[in-house]
Formats: structure tokens, C-alpha cells, sequence
């Protein structure tokens, strides 16, 4: 293939998913990492995609965009299921242990991990409390609310009364961005009022995310490096970024 035509289909493939990653695309298209960086740079220097860590986005999607629910289940699976099982390991071994599952499909990977001794599950995510209500002694509550489509997540008033009147041992949290200079972030004002509610309901608070997201700031931070007790991520995080992320106070924990 030539590099004009593998760069248009990285383009078409960014604009799917809403998100390319270097790794994801040269095993793809079978060439060195490198050859992949050399395409996005000449694909962002035209204004095609927006560089972000590790991959990148379409450019008009950089700040407001964001994939759907859809788009983002099919990528990075592999990743996404080791932070899921690193994360586990963070949970008290307590019977009765409450736990808040925050929307996404990071988080989602979750839901067929929690240990028996978690005793109640709160969750903003329709996927989430479909799955979790399946398992046998499982106790499931869905926030009330309006229910976003493209991330099928429950927002709105009715989720932020209850949630101000929880007090939760665990929440696990998924983000569209983060940064050290602004913490973590998401595109939609609605969602990040419902993850600022969760992460002040918890005792602890733990953010799940791919390690492409570093460095992307959205609309609307919800928590800053200090709101939260650690962040979970995959190994695609450079050491010199693990190094930054916890100089500057953050718990990390690499899957």
C-alpha cells in the first residue's frame, strides 16, 4: 500500500473511532511505529488529524468531540481489560464493599470482574447496570436521570441529588483526557458535573484510562490530580511520563 492511500484510510479510521493510536495502526497496516508517527505528523502538519499522545484524533475533535459508545468498545480492547484488572486489585477486601461505576468502556470492563464481597454497586451507566443485574447476589442501583445517547450514561439533576447523598467507599471513574497542568477532563458539561459528584461521594477515587489520553485536555475538567487517589493505566505510558504524573503528587498504577 501506498503511503497516500494508508494515510487516507488513517483519516477515515480517525474520524470512525474518534481516536487512532500509533501501536493499533502498525500492526494494522504491517510498518514500524515510526513509519505511523511520519504519516500522522504529515496528516496533522495539513490539518487532517490533531497529534495527541501516542496517536491521533480528527482536528475538529481535539476539545469538543467524542466518540460513541460504539466506536470506543472497539478500541484498545487488550488495554482496557488490563487496567480493568489492575483496578480490581485496588479494592478493600471488605464484605458489603460499596463501589461506584462510572460510565465508559474502560470501566465497563469492570462489570464482570468485581469480587463477591463487593456488596452494592452504584452505577451512571446503562450498559453497566444491564450486565451487572444479571449476577447472582449482585445489587445493582441505577442513577435517575436523562440518559446521553452517545455515551449512555445517566446525567442531569436527579443523578447529582443522589449521588450528594451517598457516601461510597470505592469509585472507579473513566476521562476523556488528562493532563498534569489540567487534571482530568471530558466534553460535556452534564458528565463531568456527574463525575465530580462521584468522586466527592467516595472515600477513594480511582480514574481508568488508556495512556493515548495523556496530554488531551476537553471542555470541562472534573477533578484535578489531587481530587483523585490514583490513576490507572495501561504500560503505553512512557516512564517519563509516569515519572511527571507522580512528581507532581499523582498515584500511578501501570497495568
Amino acid at each position: 500500500m501506498y503511503a497516500e492511500e494508508r494515510q487516507h484510510e488513517i483519516v477515515t479510521r480517525a474520524r470512525e473511532l474518534g481516536r487512532v493510536s500509533v501501536a493499533d495502526l502498525a500492526a494494522r497496516y504491517d510498518v514500524t511505529p515510526e513509519t505511523i508517527r511520519r504519516d500522522l505528523d504529515s496528516l496533522a502538519g495539513r490539518g487532517l488529524v490533531s497529534r495527541v499522545h501516542g496517536g491521533a484524533v480528527p482536528a475538529d475533535k481535539l476539545l469538543l468531540g467524542e466518540p460513541s459508545v460504539t466506536a470506543r468498545e472497539v478500541s484498545s480492547p487488550e488495554e482496557k481489560l488490563a487496567i480493568a484488572q489492575k483496578a480490581i486489585g485496588l479494592l478493600p477486601h471488605r464484605e458489603g464493599l460499596t463501589v461506584l461505576v462510572d460510565a465508559g468502556t474502560t470501566t465497563g470492563r469492570l462489570c464482570g470482574l468485581l469480587p463477591s464481597w463487593v456488596g452494592l454497586v452504584v452505577t451512571n451507566s446503562v450498559p453497566a447496570a444491564a450486565v451487572l443485574s444479571q449476577q447472582e447476589g449482585r445489587s445493582v442501583w441505577l442513577l435517575g436521570g436523562q440518559v446521553r445517547g452517545i455515551t449512555q450514561a445517566v446525567v442531569g439533576p436527579p443523578a447529582l441529588e443522589t449521588l450528594a447523598r451517598l457516601r461510597v467507599d470505592v469509585a472507579f471513574l473513566g476521562t476523556n483526557g488528562f493532563s498534569v497542568a489540567h487534571g482530568f477532563s471530558t466534553p460535556d458539561p452534564s458528565e463531568a458535573a456527574v463525575k465530580r459528584a462521584m468522586v466527592a461521594s467516595a472515600r477513594e477515587a480511582f480514574v481508568l484510562t488508556d495512556s493515548a489520553k495523556l496530554g488531551v485536555d476537553h471542555l470541562v475538567q472534573f477533578a484535578s490530580l489531587e481530587d483523585v487517589d490514583a490513576v490507572v493505566t495501561d504500560s503505553g505510558l512512557p516512564e517519563a511520563s509516569v515519572a511527571e504524573l507522580r512528581a507532581a503528587g499523582m498515584r500511578v498504577e501501570v497495568a
